[in-house]
């Protein structure tokens, strides 16, 4: 009697990494990848809009955006850029900041330099200038509007 052999065992399914680990890999980087820059971008945000919510930057902008001279250079309306560097520190009701915001208007562009110390919850401003790109001295936002009047008349 003619028997056959008995049949080979299959040869076992290779698991799922064995088989998509060449497409696998390459993804798994790139999503690593991509939530190390979404984290990075959301510390930057955050840190960002903890300056631009202070009471030093909001008021430094407030008066750029209402000085005769920075108005005449910049046009209006007067935008911050979205770049804030420098340093600000505040604890309860004293702090301090240092700050350069780029700004710009229709006519131009300019950094706004911001030197301040907060003490008993009131900002004391030591600089408040604006350099404006193109222009010789810069624009003094602390000097009285009398004086910044006169060293802008030829």
């Amino acid at each position: 009697m003619n028997t056959l052999p008995p049949p080979l065992p299959a040869a076992p399914r290779r698991g799922w990494w064995q088989r998509h680990w060449r497409w696998a890999v390459p993804l798994l980087c790139l999503f690593g990848a991509t939530a190390l820059a979404g984290f990075i971008a959301l510390i930057m945000f955050a840190v960002f809009e903890g300056m631009r919510s202070s009471d030093a930057y909001t008021t430094a902008m407030q008066r750029a955006r209402e000085h005769p001279q920075v108005t005449e250079a910049l046009g209006t309306p007067i935008e911050p850029g979205w770049y804030v560097s420098g340093r600000m520190h505040v604890s309860g009701p004293s702090g301090e900041a240092s700050l350069q915001i780029p700004i710009s208007g229709p006519d131009g562009e300019a950094d706004l330099y911001v030197e301040a110390e907060k003490a008993a919850g009131r900002w004391t401003y030591s600089t408040l200038i604006v350099d404006v790109d193109g222009r010789d001295a810069p624009i003094d936002l602390l000097a009285p509007a009398d004086a910044a009047a006169e060293s802008a008349s030829p």
